[in-house]
């Protein structure tokens, strides 16, 4: 025992010298080094979850609940910052005299109680909060971030996580101020990039133009990222560049399951590119789009009283979103007044992108609005009309355009 309680001791004098030099000295660094860590690993725990979302390892259900977990921890981390003393003046002395007093007593008491050296081996657990967080304490958070984030301008992150809770909101506009502000503080950085395009997307209802020009930067800085690439492939698309949809699906279906949700919808969307690249016309048409089992077809068109109220050049969004649960479009289109009537189809090729899409919904509702603005999100005085409750799949859909946005 003379041998061990000499080990035993030393150690405890190391363990003493790390814990007490930093209270000693005053240090007034530790707090903003322990901030800048905490926001690392939440940055590293947000790519890690929407990773696993794109390689099919976590259902959609898992992602959401995760994220909003971890939302509201970080939230909760924003809110307590800057509010701890930079500097320890004589308390922390106290303090270190103390947990001086305090290290040696509790060892040995701890060694006494435990009897045997394997005891403090004992495996740690955890207890998970599984709390759920409701749709009022989520917008209540994401006003408390709005508000913080006027007083820590800089804070790049926060930027992007208030972007993040407005895109869940449907607030695209203030998505894109949000993601804005991250993006000039951050322009080289690709995560930041993919953020404000897909923000930019929602808004606009369209990734042509400045966000898929931001789509291909991220590319050239993370050119293996799963959402750049999903995004970027959906991007090209929409502007009927088929042959670089396809190499941007195929480079992303190489790193997922086949059999995974994600690893399905890019063998369906490569094969739809394939069939239009080659200029089958039958694939092309409505009639062959709606041929998979998630696609919904139809018809939109306005109520005669309301064509005196619209420009044959006012944007006109077809979109579905589930019947129960989040808003955002699964699948959206975009065309104009002068279109109309105009046939649609929504599938998964429509997906704005990617995480959410129509072939992985139950029952949903088809939108088509009139926004006179140009934007996505509803805006009083918009023109509208909905469908009943229905099923991917469902064809024949007929829409008129009947009612005014209060």
């Amino acid at each position: 025992m003379t041998v061990f309680g000499i080990i035993a001791s030393a150690f405890v004098l190391v363990a003493l010298a790390f814990v007490l030099w930093p209270l000693l000295r005053g240090s007034a660094r530790s707090a903003s080094s322990s901030e800048a860590a905490n926001l690392v690993v939440y940055r590293d725990q947000f790519a890690e979850l929407e990773r696993d979302l794109r390689l099919g390892t976590l259902g959609n259900a898992q992602y959401d609940a995760a994220r909003a977990e971890l939302q509201k921890r970080l939230l909760d981390e924003v809110g307590e910052r800057g509010e701890a003393a930079a500097t320890v003046a004589r308390g922390s002395r106290v303090t270190a005299v103390l947990i001086a007093l305090a290290i040696p007593v509790a060892a040995a008491a701890l060694y006494g109680v435990l009897g045997e050296p394997e005891g403090i081996g004992a495996a740690k657990r955890s207890v998970a909060d599984s709390t759920p967080i409701s749709a009022e304490q989520f917008q209540a958070m994401t006003a408390q971030l709005a508000e913080r984030m006027q007083r820590n301008p800089d804070d790049v992150l926060g930027w992007v996580m208030l972007g993040r809770a407005y895109k869940s909101l449907e607030r695209y506009p203030d998505a894109v101020d949000a993601l804005a502000k991250a993006y000039a503080l951050q322009p080289a950085d690709a995560e930041v990039m993919v953020e404000y395009a897909e923000a930019l997307g929602q808004a606009r209802g369209s990734l042509q133009g400045q966000p898929r020009q931001l789509l291909d930067r991220a590319l050239m800085i993370a050119p293996n990222d799963a959402k750049t690439l999903t995004m970027a492939g959906g991007a090209a698309f929409e502007a009927k560049d088929y042959a670089r949809a396809i190499a941007h699906w195929e480079k992303l279906s190489i790193q997922v399951p086949k059999d995974s949700e994600l690893g399905e919808a890019l063998a369906s969307g490569i094969e739809r590119a394939r069939a239009l690249q080659a200029g089958d016309e039958g694939a092309a048409g409505p009639a062959a789009a709606s041929t998979g089992k998630e696609a919904i077809s139809g018809r939109v068109s306005i109520a005669a009283a309301f064509e005196d109220n619209v420009a044959p050049n006012d944007t006109v969004f077809i979109f579905a979103r589930a019947a129960q649960g989040p808003g955002m479009p699964l699948a959206i289109l975009r065309k104009q007044v002068k279109d109309l009537p105009a046939e649609f189809v929504l599938d998964d090729s429509s997906s704005m992108s990617g995480q959410a899409r129509l072939s992985g919904a139950g029952e949903v509702v088809v939108t088509a609005r009139v926004s006179r603005s140009g934007s996505a999100a509803a805006a009083s005085g918009d023109l509208q009309g909905e469908s009943a409750t229905l099923e991917p799949g469902a064809k024949g859909v007929a829409i008129t355009i009947d009612m005014v946005l209060p």
